[in-house]
């Protein structure tokens, strides 16, 4: 993992634990990843297997060739 260094600024009138979490929202919204719908799941395993069956059928043709 990259060691980030990072300076955050304390605004007036606010104190310590507040800067705290204030860096700790801003930290996990930037780092964290949402999960891929099930729609899009699914949607992209038919697409891989639709392309599967594309190239299995160009190489039986003889129209693609393996490595």
């Amino acid at each position: 993992m990259a060691n980030t260094v990072i300076e955050v600024k304390k605004n007036p009138n606010e104190n310590n634990s507040s800067v705290l979490r204030r860096f700790s929202r801003r930290k996990g919204a930037r780092y964290n990843l949402r999960k891929e719908s099930k729609l899009k799941v699914k949607n992209s395993a038919l697409k891989r297997l639709a392309r599967r069956k594309e190239i299995e059928l160009l190489k039986k043709l003889g129209k693609m060739v393996t490595k």
